[in-house]
């Protein structure tokens, strides 16, 4: 995962932004919001209805789907992936290529993810309300931690100081990536929960999952004094007391 805490670029320069490139800029993070609420109508339209069910090759397809937008991720992670990227284009563009990429590659997964199955449970009563009150825990989360972090900048609008700081406000005070704590109480919190859901959720929560270490190491190798210590302040990376 691509944290924008790290995503600070040693060699930006402040160099006076063509009128091409703040449309390349402002489209991008428009692109951004719109595959965000994209994903959320599919999540809860698309997703919310039951389908038959269907053969492992499925799932197999659906979780190599994702892989694909996990490896562009990843690989946009890598320090000398940015660098190189930063020779060919201009370090200022380089988040806002990475957004263009990623947002595109969300819609692509909402729009061939395939159905695997039938609900598996419809709380109603107090139960709806209850895992009502997990999901919207879930999002007050994220977007509590994405103002720490900047939404402009998340969006690739605005570009990080030189240097870049690390955010440890609010929610990263209690886990060190309090967007994938929020990220999975909004997915597996569903009072209606289908197979299709559950497969997105268990899909998208294992790779942030498998992904913090490498995004660890990268916050380290940009902070590395700062993070050594927030680690030791924070000793949970997305579940208290568990992880």
């Amino acid at each position: 995962m691509n944290d924008p805490r790290a995503v600070a670029i040693s060699n930006s320069r402040p160099h006076q932004i063509t009128n091409l490139e703040r449309v390349f800029v402002w489209s991008g993070g428009a692109i951004f919001v719109a595959s965000l609420a994209f994903c959320a109508w599919w999540y809860l339209d698309v997703l919310g209805r039951p389908a038959a069910p269907r053969s492992w090759s499925a799932a197999a397809y659906d979780a190599a789907l994702f892989a694909i937008f996990a490896a562009h991720h990843s690989v946009f992670a890598r320090d000398g992936v940015k660098a190189r990227l930063a020779r060919v284009i201009p370090a200022r563009l380089v988040r806002t290529v990475f957004v263009w990429i990623a947002s595109v590659l969300l819609i692509g997964i909402c729009v061939l993810w395939r159905p695997v199955g039938p609900d598996l449970y419809d709380a109603g009563g107090w139960r709806a309300w209850a895992h009502a009150a997990v999901q919207l825990a879930g999002i007050a989360l994220v977007a509590s931690a994405v103002r720490v972090i900047d939404p402009l900048e998340l969006a690739g609008i605005r570009q990080p100081a030189e240097g870049g700081t690390l955010q440890i406000r609010g929610p990263y005070r209690w886990v060190r990536h309090p967007v994938y704590l929020g990220w999975m109480l909004a997915v597996f919190g569903a009072a209606h929960m289908t197979m299709a859901r559950l497969a997105f959720a268990v899909t998208s929560s294992l790779y942030l999952v498998v992904a913090i270490p490498w995004e660890e190491r990268s916050l380290e190798r940009a902070f590395p004094h700062e993070y050594r210590g927030y680690r030791k302040l924070v000793r949970w990376r997305v579940l208290p007391y568990v992880y």
